[in-house]
């Protein structure tokens, strides 16, 4: 009789070995079949194991999913992208000089972000994780005050009580972020029941990584995304690295992550997250399908994290370092200004003015926020703010402590 073995998912490559991206199939731009909004769920089911692509490696746009989005939308989309990684490195180096604690770059994802902002309504609210500052980016809130939240100074709306990225932005419908990961999908699930039971027009969107699909929470929204036909678009952003660990461990070893979603009956999609093209049209397609109350959309966004997991972390420890240059899917920023000067709509001398002129514009923003204070210099906020706006009236045994306090 057989001995039983156990499996353990091997770990890639490590520091100082050679990057492996064989597990990477490299499906051709334009190949895969674009259904109506309105299909049965089951018949998206073979997409999960496909990838959705648009951009072919000349930057031209090919198959049914191509939006043919025009030259002015899609210049829009590039600046955003550029204008979020200029913002990413202006405050990871912020950290490095100790003038906020934390930072989380979204570094190779900006696609996302921008792409799914640009395709969903303004007012459809976002429950997002903590890279998606491009989609606050694309939605045009200030860069200013996002960098006040990163510094907790006296322009932080939100009275340093936020840890760094974890925004919140009511009018820009972008609901509050939380460290604890997960937790987002369900409350994006009761959110968008509670907008049907309103009769209202707003669909729910949130966004995961990999390694989170681990957690209960997940399960728990697509069991009553699927139960009640929940107007929402669920995104995994499968990244490859949840902190140190590996998509395969994560379940990316046996099955894709969209197919997440077959055992619970919805539809589902797996995209190049690197493709802004392919990233814009997926998302306007669960997008639609939300609305025409068919049911939720489970995608799987396939990218890279081309960074670390935060400034608390050093991928050079787990991962070759030449891994992000050679991930066989490209750059999202790249991809789409080759597109564009397929179009003859651009030029890299355009790309490398714009490039500059962001670069200033982020400085100028930052330095106008260091003037309101950092983590390092103050001012602080007072002890006395950790009782405000909590509640309408403040009950007795707060305001007791607060005088015990002496604020």
């Amino acid at each position: 009789m057989a001995q039983l073995q156990p499996h353990i998912p091997p770990h890639h490559p490590a520091p100082g070995e050679k990057p492996d991206f064989s597990y990477v199939r490299r499906y051709a731009a334009g190949v895969t079949e674009r259904p109506a909004i309105d299909v049965p769920a089951q018949q998206t089911h073979e997409l999960a194991y496909h990838l959705i692509r648009v951009l072919d490696d000349d930057g031209a746009p090919l198959g049914a999913w191509d939006p043919q989005l025009d030259p002015e939308t899609l210049r829009r989309g590039l600046r955003a992208m550029m204008l979020t990684r200029a913002f990413d490195e202006r405050m990871f180096r912020a950290q490095r000089q100790g003038k906020i604690t934390f930072y989380m770059k979204c570094t190779g994802e900006e696609a996302i972000g921008v792409a799914q902002a640009f395709a969903l309504a303004p007012d459809d609210m976002a429950f997002p994780y903590y890279r998606q500052q491009s989609l606050l980016i694309a939605r045009g809130w200030p860069l200013g005050d996002m960098m006040c939240q990163c510094y907790s100074n006296a322009g932080d709306r939100l009275k340093g009580r936020q840890l760094p990225v974890l925004y919140s932005a009511r009018d820009a419908a972008f609901f509050s972020l939380a460290g604890n990961l997960g937790c987002q999908f369900p409350q994006a699930v009761g959110w968008a029941m509670a907008s049907a039971y309103k009769r209202d027009h707003r669909i729910a969107v949130s966004w995961i990584g990999e390694g989170s699909t681990a957690e209960p929470d997940f399960h728990h929204a697509l069991t009553f995304a699927a139960v009640y036909r929940a107007p929402v678009v669920l995104n995994i952003v499968n990244n490859q690295w949840a902190i140190s660990s590996h998509q395969e461990v994560a379940g990316g070893e046996v099955a894709t992550f969209a197919a997440r979603a077959i055992g619970f009956g919805l539809a589902c999609l797996r995209v190049d997250g690197n493709d802004f093209l392919a990233v814009y049209a997926a998302t306007r397609w669960a997008a639609e399908r939300a609305r025409a109350n068919c049911g939720a959309t489970l995608i799987e966004l396939f990218t890279y994290r081309a960074g670390p997991h935060s400034t608390s972390d050093d991928p050079s420890r787990y991962r070759p370092a030449e891994e992000a240059k050679e991930w066989p899917l490209g750059d999202p920023i790249e991809r789409l200004s080759r597109h564009l000067i397929h179009l003859r709509e651009w030029s890299p001398e355009r790309h490398a003015q714009l490039e500059s002129e962001l670069a200033d514009e982020v400085r100028e923003e930052a330095r106008a926020a260091e003037r309101l204070g950092t983590m390092e210099n103050g001012p602080h906020f007072s002890a006395k703010t950790m009782f405000e706006d909590v509640f309408k009236e403040m009950p007795w045994h707060l305001r007791r402590q607060r005088q015990e306090l002496g604020v």
